[in-house]
C-alpha cells in the first residue's frame, strides 16, 4: 500500500474517531440518555461503514482508478480501525477516569431502555426480569476489559465488512 494511500487511510480515520468522540463527548455533556438509544448505535454503524467505503474509494481513485483487493481492504480498515481506537479511548477515560458515576447512570438508563423495549414488543415478564438480572450483574460495560472485548469483536465483523466492500471497489489494471 502506498504511503499517500495509507495516510489517507489514517485521516479518514482520524476524522471519524474524531466524530465518533464528538458524539459521544456531546452525549456525555448534554443528554446522557442519548447513549442508551438503539437508533445511535445504528447512525454509528453506518457512519463507519460509509466512512470505510469513503477511504477505500478514494484510495482507488489517488491511484489513478486501479487498486488491488489487499490495499482497499487495507484502506477500510485502517479507517474503521482507528476510528473505533479512538472512540474506545475516549469512553473509557470519560466512564473510568473523568466521570465514572455517569457509567452507573447509563448502565441504569440503558436497563430501563432495555424494559421498556421488551415489554413494547410483548415480552414475558420472567423474560424482562431475567433480562434485568443479567444486565445488573454485568461489571462496567465502560472498563478497559468489556470495552476491549466488543471492540475487537466489533473490528472483526467490520473486517468481514470491510472485505466486501474491497470484492466490490478492487479494479487492477489487467481488468481495466
Amino acid at each position: 500500500m502506498e504511503t499517500s494511500t495509507k495516510s489517507s487511510a489514517i485521516n479518514h480515520g482520524l476524522y471519524l474517531g474524531g466524530f465518533l468522540a464528538l458524539v459521544t463527548i456531546l452525549g456525555y455533556a448534554l443528554y446522557l440518555d442519548l447513549l442508551t438509544k438503539w437508533w445511535l448505535g445504528i447512525i454509528f454503524l453506518i457512519v463507519i461503514i460509509i466512512a470505510g467505503i469513503v477511504s477505500a474509494i478514494k484510495s482507488k481513485k489517488m491511484q489513478g482508478g486501479f487498486i488491488t483487493f489487499k490495499e482497499a481492504f487495507s484502506s477500510y480498515f485502517i479507517t474503521v480501525a482507528i476510528g473505533i481506537l479512538i472512540s474506545m479511548v475516549i469512553s473509557i477515560v470519560i466512564f473510568n477516569f473523568v466521570d465514572p458515576e455517569a457509567a452507573i447512570t447509563l448502565k441504569e438508563k440503558t436497563i430501563e431502555t432495555t424494559v421498556q423495549m421488551m415489554r413494547n414488543f410483548n415480552a414475558p415478564e420472567d423474560a424482562v426480569a431475567q433480562t434485568v438480572e443479567q444486565m445488573e450483574a454485568q461489571k462496567n460495560q465502560f472498563s478497559i476489559g468489556p470495552q476491549l472485548q466488543s471492540n475487537v469483536i466489533f473490528l472483526v465483523i467490520q473486517a468481514v465488512i470491510g472485505l466486501i466492500v474491497a470484492l466490490i471497489v478492487k479494479r487492477n489494471p489487467e481488468n481495466a
